[in-house]
This record gives C-alpha cells, structure tokens and sequence, in this order.
C-alpha cells in the first residue's frame, strides 16, 4: 500500500548538520555525525507479548519486573485534550538516543548519558481494531514547546521556534506528550518508548527482517552497506537502515522517515512468522529482550496490560497499515530545519479525531524526503 493512499485507513504509518542543495532544488545534508534514529520496536515488543499469550506463567513477575513505567495521566493533569469516544485509540510511540547504559557503546551524538526523542510516530488505531494509521514527527519540526512538567513534577517554561525533540530531552516522556498534544488537539491514550540496544537484539533473537532494497544504500555515517536486492538484516544491520540518511532520498531527515515507515511494516511481517512456540527458551528470550526495552505509560506498565493491549491489536495486517509524516515544508531561512504545514496538517488531526481516513491532500505536495519506495517488505 502507498504511503498516500486513501482507499484503507491503515496501521503503522540533534544536532544540525548544514546542507546544500544539488540537483534540482533538492536538499542535501554532508556527511556528519548523524544521530541515531530508532524506536519502531515497541510495536514489536507488543507482538512478541501476543505471541507468548499466557504461556509465561510464573515467568510474569520476572517480566513485570523488567518494564519500566511513566505515570503520564498524573504527571499532565486534567488539561488535555478530551478522550475520543469512538472506539479508536492513539499511541505515541517514541525512541530516545540516550547514550547511557548498553547504548552508549553505539556511539554516535553526544555521550553524557542525556537522551534525545530520535523518532515519533502518532500510531491511531481505528474502532475496531482493523487499521491503523502513522503519523511520524519530524525530529527537527521547529514548534513552540508549552510549559509541561516531568515524571518527578519539575516545571518547565515554555519555549518559542525549538525542535520538536527538545521536548523529551527537557521533560523526558510527559512533556513529550504534552508538546504533541499541543500541536495536534489529540488526546495521547498511551505512551511507548524503546531504546537504540535493545532493538538490535531483538532483531537478531527474531532471526533477522526481510526486506527488499530497489536502489543500493551505501551510508559509512551508519555503517551500512547494501546492494538493490533482497536482505535478510541483522539486528547490527537493521540499526544501520533505520539510522542512515545520507545514502538516500535528499539526505534528510525525512527520508529517514521513509525508510523507518517501510522497515515497521517489514519488522511486523517477521513477528507474524517466528516460530516461538517451538523453542520455550527463544519465547522467554523474545519477551525478556522486549520487555526490557520498553517504556510504558503507567497503564501498560506490566505484562498483563501489554498482552491485554495487544491482543486487542493483533487483527491489524502490515496491508492495513496506512504511514505518513506530518505535513511540514522546509524552513525558508534554515533548510536544515522543517516547519509545520499548518492547513495540510490540521487535516490530518481533524481526521485522527474522527477515527477517519487521513485524506491525501493532507499531504500532497509537502515535503517528503524523497526515499518513498527504497526499501520494501520481501
């Protein structure tokens, strides 16, 4: 299915470096030390938790005891957009860069321990449970940041013309939630979080992703490697596609978005087909590696609650899945930044509200990236 296409509501779908331009208007960046985009894993993690059922019996309170939670409804309050009555449900599923911990050795973007939102994506599930559609946030969207407090109940101010993943890295997870509230009007119901080591194990204890490339990507900023063709990635590999830029599309941030888009579709794929049943010790290990990557919102904060959420999931098909990135356009006095497309983008929350289909002119003719197709499910 097209990123653009309209037939189906679907499922899913910092630091500058200054670019040129080249070719016909389009928007190069140089080669630089690009950070490290990642967090499609949450989708997964829910997945493997649905492949196990209730099979973990006693193994629960060790799995329980891996998940870490964020209280988000008691840390925002009362003034939030109100919850839709219409049977849908909105996740904001976020990937930090934290360089603390078994991520630092990734490298890459500063390594003080801070962390950074690397990826957004507004995952809306229709009534139903049938379809879903993405909405990935551009990193580097200039926006104005409200004032929000964070999970320990420090305030802080507002903030006018700043990245969008500033947002995390002054208030962590529920200023995150605040900001994109603000900008959309959309009540978040859940919040999910994954992190840069934890998801290339998890692709490799799944045995790698199968995905198709239709032009050779050749990214040394990401350590990537790969001819036009069919792959089986690992999870070293799987990292380096979610992370490149440089090797594709306009070298933007957005293109990286493109391919993150086709890489969640693909990954979804390879949780359908992994056997876990067969192997007791590869079940335990899938859920261990997941849930020990995941970051919840207090209410999927264990593995009942995740299990329970994802069940309710499980019927959505990667055809299903309808992915777009907010409507943004370069921003005329710094192309290594985007600005939101405010009328185009409206369309889309007016459709997210009402657990409609997000219509294409919401995102015809906006920026894009140019990496539409590169990568694709085998």
């Amino acid at each position: 299915m097209s990123a653009e296409s309209t037939s189906e509501p679907g499922i899913p779908g910092t630091g500058p470096n200054v670019p040129g331009r080249s070719g016909k208007g389009r928007r190069r960046k140089p080669p630089g030390r690009g950070r490290k985009a990642l967090l499609v894993t949450a989708w997964t993690a829910a997945g493997v938790l649905v492949l196990g059922g209730t099979g973990f019996g006693y193994l629960y309170f060790k799995l329980n005891g891996n998940i870490k939670s964020v209280d988000i409804n008691q840390a925002l309050g009362a003034d939030r957009p109100a919850k839709a009555d219409n049977g849908s449900e909105n996740i904001l599923v976020l990937g930090s860069d934290t360089r603390s911990g078994g991520n630092r050795k990734l490298g890459g973007g500063t390594d003080d321990g801070s962390a950074r939102s690397d990826t957004a994506m507004i995952v809306h599930v229709y009534k139903g449970h049938q379809r879903a559609s993405v909405v990935s946030i551009p990193r580097d969207t200039l926006i104005d940041r409200p004032a929000c407090k964070d999970a320990q109940g420090t305030s802080h101010s507002a903030a006018t013309g700043v990245m969008f993943n500033s947002a995390y890295s002054t208030g962590g997870a529920t200023c995150a939630v605040r900001t994109v509230e603000a900008m959309t009007g959309v009540r978040m119901d859940h919040y999910l979080e994954v992190d840069f080591s934890g998801f290339q194990k998890l692709v490799d204890e799944l045995g790698g992703v199968e995905v198709t490339t239709t032009k050779a990507i050749d990214d040394p900023q990401s350590h990537l490697d790969l001819k036009a063709g069919k792959h089986s990635l690992d999870g070293e590999q799987a990292l380096g596609l979610v992370r490149t830029r440089h090797g594709v599309g306009d070298g933007s941030d957005l293109g990286r978005i493109q391919l993150q888009q086709a890489f969640v579709k693909a990954l979804m794929e390879q949780v359908k087909q992994v056997g876990v049943f067969t192997s007791p010790k590869k079940l335990f290990d899938l859920a261990d590696t997941a849930t020990k990557t995941v970051t919840a919102d207090s209410d999927l904060g264990s593995v009942n609650s995740l299990v329970d959420f994802a069940n309710g999931l499980k019927s959505i098909d990667s055809k299903n899945m309808h992915m777009v990135t907010m409507p943004v356009e370069y921003d005329p006095s710094n192309p290594n930044r985007v600005i939101v497309a405010e009328a185009k983008a409206k369309q889309v929350w007016t459709a997210l509200k009402k657990d409609r289909p997000i219509p294409a002119s919401a995102t015809k003719g906006t920026a894009t990236g140019e990496a539409k197709g590169v990568v694709t499910s085998s």
